[in-house]
């Protein structure tokens, strides 16, 4: 199984890094930097996961893919 897509981008407005997974929705984190963007992120997915497990969500597989990646045949 492949692993879902992250993006990490600045925010002038919260002044650090926005790491998120677009298919868990609100799933995200904050960081000074990229890499403790993406640490903290990793920490949510991982909540995100189980508490989704515990309350019987569904959990969505890995979908999103950027536009970049993406190829018409």
């Amino acid at each position: 199984m492949s692993d879902y897509h992250i993006n990490i981008f600045y925010s002038d407005e919260d002044g650090g890094y926005i790491a998120d997974i677009p298919d868990l929705e609100y799933c995200s984190a904050f960081g000074e930097t990229p890499e403790k963007a993406l640490a903290e992120l990793r920490l949510a997915k991982e909540a995100w996961l189980e508490a989704a497990r515990q309350t019987g969500k569904p959990i969505p597989p890995p979908r999103y893919r950027p536009l970049i990646y993406q190829t018409t045949h």
